[in-house]
């Protein structure tokens, strides 16, 4: 009996999102009364220093590439950035199967390059891309919390901020779930449209 591929679902579920209409264009920017990732961070050893690097890059306008999500995977874990991982990965305690093949470290780099593409909401690039990162588990380990950096890489790069991001943070999500990766994009949608409505009661 062969194995299930999670990753292959994945792929297949992710052609299956209408992406570009599951949201709206947000309005940016989206300005936040506080930054929630700090406080999340704050209690995860590792994640204070890559959220800084985070933030200080997508400042600078820079790039999403595996080469950066590399290296705050290896200061979220205290080691020299890490290479693509060797072999089959699980996650769920072993109830997804992420396998290896020739092209994933080739399909995992094309996929991360789309989260730049501008045509599609940034919320439902944010999202797309956690759920790249935690289905193609592309390092050893911490590949939740590098899913958590890279979408808010990829929303602040555009200047969208969230001072409530624990609901998308802490959710279980399942490689198999086309309605649960639209209902993410959602909620990552919903969440900067509070965080604007709070920001705006607050201002003078």
């Amino acid at each position: 009996m062969t194995a299930t591929d999670h990753l292959a679902i994945w792929q297949r579920v992710r052609d299956q999102v209408p992406w570009h209409d599951v949201v709206p264009h947000p309005v940016t920017p989206v300005w936040a009364v506080h930054d929630g990732y700090v406080d999340f961070a704050r209690r995860r050893p590792g994640l204070p220093d890559a959220y800084d690097d985070v933030r200080a890059r997508a400042g600078a306008g820079a790039t999403l590439t595996p080469d950066l999500l590399a290296r705050w995977n290896g200061l979220t874990r205290g080691i020299p950035a890490p290479g693509f991982r060797r072999g089959t990965a699980y996650a769920k305690n072993g109830r997804e199967r992420y396998a290896l093949r020739a092209d994933t470290e080739h399909g995992f780099a094309a996929c991360v390059a789309q989260a730049a593409d501008r045509r599609i909401p940034v919320t439902a690039r944010a999202a797309r891309v956690y759920l790249d990162v935690a289905f193609f588990h592309p390092f050893d380990d911490g590949n939740a919390r590098l899913a958590g950096l890279a979408l808010q890489f990829v929303l602040q790069r555009e200047q969208v901020y969230l001072d409530e991001p624990v609901p998308i943070l802490t959710a279980v999500r399942r490689a198999d779930d086309a309605d649960g990766a639209a209902g993410l994009a959602r909620l990552v949608h919903g969440i900067a449209g509070a965080t604007h409505r709070r920001w705006m009661r607050q201002r003078p």
